[in-house]
């Protein structure tokens, strides 16, 4: 890999960990009022939402791991394609983070490196395995979603409707992953996804 890619992905991982994320689209749920919550829930969605910004973190580092590593240029194209939008759900937490008075994971930068690490190999064992390994990412993060939306106080629908975008948005990736040949993981991989997104989430709602 060129030297010009290091630079380019050296900057990029600046920019995901300590600036803010740009975004073309419009936050969800940005017209709709602040719901009045108290404390108690305030938090909690304020964790939820962190550990959402966290997962957003570690998707762009598995993505920018992946296209670094990856041969074919269409798969290329899909995981930067699949980057952009997570970048924007980067801003969509991030801000959302913010509205109800919480802050972001300390550990960012460690879950970006750890993430970049494991993208770097998923790409090199080839491009059916690379695929295989984001449209089960997606599919993880998903359910993950999903039990927020069961979890986040109902009123607080700008968070809602936060979260309901971004599952949209994974349930495509995944999606175009098997459309463009994914390969589908074995079983003990998977399960040692989910074990160490466990450790991520429970971690991230308290640092």
């Amino acid at each position: 890999m060129s030297g010009d890619k290091w630079v380019l992905a050296f900057d990029r991982a600046l920019r995901t960990v300590f600036a803010p994320a740009p975004t073309r689209r419009a936050m969800p749920g940005e017209p709709l009022p602040e719901a009045s919550l108290d404390n108690s829930e305030r938090r909690h969605a304020a964790a939820l939402m962190r550990i959402d910004h966290v997962g957003e973190v570690c998707a762009q580092g598995l993505y920018q791991g992946q296209a670094l590593t990856c041969r074919n240029p269409a798969t290329r194209k899909a995981l930067e394609q699949a980057a952009w939008e997570e970048t924007e759900h980067l801003n969509w937490t991030e801000r959302r983070i913010a509205e109800l008075g919480g802050r972001k994971s300390l550990l960012n930068p460690i879950w970006y490196v750890g993430s970049l690490a494991v993208g770097v190999v998923a790409g090199k064992l080839g491009d059916d395995w690379n695929l295989g390994f984001l449209a089960e990412t997606e599919r993880q993060v998903e359910a993950h979603l999903e039990g927020h939306l069961a979890s986040l106080p109902e009123a607080d629908q700008r968070s809602r409707a936060v979260v309901e975008q971004m599952k949209s948005d994974e349930i495509r990736h995944a999606d175009t992953a098997i459309r463009l040949g994914a390969r589908d993981l074995p079983g003990p991989a998977k399960l040692m996804m989910k074990a160490v997104s466990k450790l991520m989430t429970s971690t991230a709602y308290y640092v």
